[in-house]
């Protein structure tokens, strides 16, 4: 549960799940994209932009440490408009959902601490 929600998780079959589900990975990914697309829907909201047709598509790159390692190098999220769309909303739409708070928080990473808690009272 977080926030009151399940937030359903699985692993591929290749990674010894049943694929009924986004990866944790997954989830982490398609959170920027969302992120991008409600700073998105509301921009155009508050101006009365229609959004039916309107759409975020999201590519990653990734490449290879010196290790062999293979990582995350780049996001790309492209917002595609129709041509009826405002010219003068162009630039700021991009400039909006540039301010997606995943993205922000990605860019000042916080510390993260894990524990093991023992749970007292026993079960």
């Amino acid at each position: 549960m977080f926030n009151g929600f399940t937030i359903n998780t699985d692993q591929s079959v290749k990674d010894g799940g049943e694929g009924s589900a986004p990866s944790p990975y997954e989830h982490f990914l398609a959170s920027i994209g969302t992120c991008a697309g409600i700073y998105v829907l509301s921009f155009c909201e508050k101006r009365k932009i229609p959004t039916e047709h309107i759409s975020l598509i999201q590519r990653v790159e990734y490449g290879k440490t010196e290790e062999g390692k293979t990582v995350l190098e780049k996001i790309v999220i492209e917002i595609v408009i129709p041509p009826a769309f405002p010219d003068k909303y162009h630039q700021a739409l991009t400039k909006v959902a540039d301010q997606c708070a995943v993205k922000k928080t990605i860019m000042n990473p916080p510390q993260f601490e894990v524990k093991t808690i023992v749970l007292q009272g026993g079960m």
